[in-house]
């Protein structure tokens, strides 16, 4: 038997080859087939890993520094960035225990922190975009009747809330994460074991639909309710709405490509608990569903590494403040350095 995570950070717990009940199939997938992994995916990982961490401290740094304060917007997009931060400084760990054959080398504290890191991620991600879908389909569809709730205080309000929110439903993975020693794979797993089949199928159920189902049919309803706004020519009068469609094109975008990255993990996951509770069956069902459990877990990782790059390519306001910024530096750089050239000025005169 061989000793592999389904999902690599924190979604599932590991499965153990060998020992699904028609293992003696000798058709079933040969587990060599999984060597794959160690080779390319602590690379990519760590790939993932760097261009995230600089993308998206990049994009903190324009909406923190910009003298201009944040729109609603972009308050939500930059607790994305954040979010997905946190994400990408937590996946190197990950790197590097793929590349030590799964025995986890950093201790329980690290197992449990780095595991809850990545969770929150996945969940506060797709709320912040639900408060962003929400913000564009009050912006475009009630703009009179509910503008008062587009305020940047209630922006804050709701991603603190979002942040607690993910917090919460991080607290199983905290709780049940162990870094556990199997003798007979040599290694010390940072293993995810719930106390029961039960708990365990319990908590996926609700976590698919709090984490899924729920945001995602809010996303699609604020979606195709924006589409039909922008394609009102009655909204064209209005210069101010024309900034909104601006700003809405972008959302629109960065929805899109985090369906796109994660929508494909979540229904793998249908599938997945659909097995675990033996409603289907079969080694090679099993081992498909492994095997894109991999595939998409990776392809979910790179969002984190392309929203700040949709933030550049699409985002016409981003691009705008990235050029001020760099102006506000560079004209604040020139006043230094005149300023200290007067008082070199001044101290050579008075010496003299």
């Amino acid at each position: 038997m061989t000793l592999s995570a389904t999902s690599i950070p924190d979604f599932s717990t590991t499965a153990w080859y060998g020992d699904h009940k028609d293992t003696n199939d000798t058709n079933c997938p040969d587990p060599d087939a999984w060597e794959w992994i160690y080779i390319s995916g602590p690379v990519y990982i760590l790939i993932i890993s760097v261009l995230g961490i600089l993308f998206n401290l990049f994009v903190l740094l324009v909406f923190c520094l910009h003298k201009k304060h944040c729109t609603v917007a972009e308050i939500y997009l930059s607790n994305l960035a954040a979010a997905d931060l946190v994400l990408v400084s937590c996946l190197p760990f990950w790197a590097v225990n793929i590349a030590n054959n799964f025995d986890w080398p950093f201790g329980q504290f690290m197992c449990k922190i780095v595991n809850v890191g990545i969770k929150i991620n996945v969940y506060c991600s797709i709320y912040f975009l639900v408060l962003v879908g929400i913000d564009r389909y009050l912006a475009l569809v009630h703009a009179l009747s509910h503008g008062r709730m587009r305020r940047p205080k209630y922006a804050k309000l709701g991603c603190l809330l979002t942040w607690g929110f993910g917090l919460l439903l991080s607290i199983p993975t905290f709780i049940f994460r162990e870094v556990r020693h199997f003798p007979e794979y040599g290694v010390h797993a940072c293993y995810l074991e719930y106390p029961s089949l039960t708990v365990e199928m319990l908590y996926d159920g609700m976590l698919l639909i709090l984490s899924f189902i729920v945001p995602i049919s809010i996303i699609l309803f604020c979606t195709l309710r924006i589409i039909r706004a922008l394609k009102n020519q009655s909204i064209e009068r209005f210069n101010a709405e024309k900034t909104e469609q601006k700003a809405t094109i972008l959302v629109l975008v960065v929805l899109l490509a985090f369906l796109v990255c994660w929508v494909p993990f979540h229904l793998v996951n249908i599938l997945n608990i659909l097995a675990r509770a033996e409603v289907l069956k079969g080694c090679h069902l099993t081992s498909a569903l492994d095997v894109c459990n991999q595939i998409f877990t990776y392809l979910g990782f790179f969002n984190s590494v392309l929203n700040p790059v949709l933030y550049v390519i699409v985002g016409k306001n981003f691009r705008k403040k990235v050029r001020e910024l760099m102006k506000q530096w560079s004209i604040k750089r020139t006043t230094t350095s005149e300023s200290t050239r007067s008082n070199l000025s001044s101290t050579l005169k008075t010496l003299v």
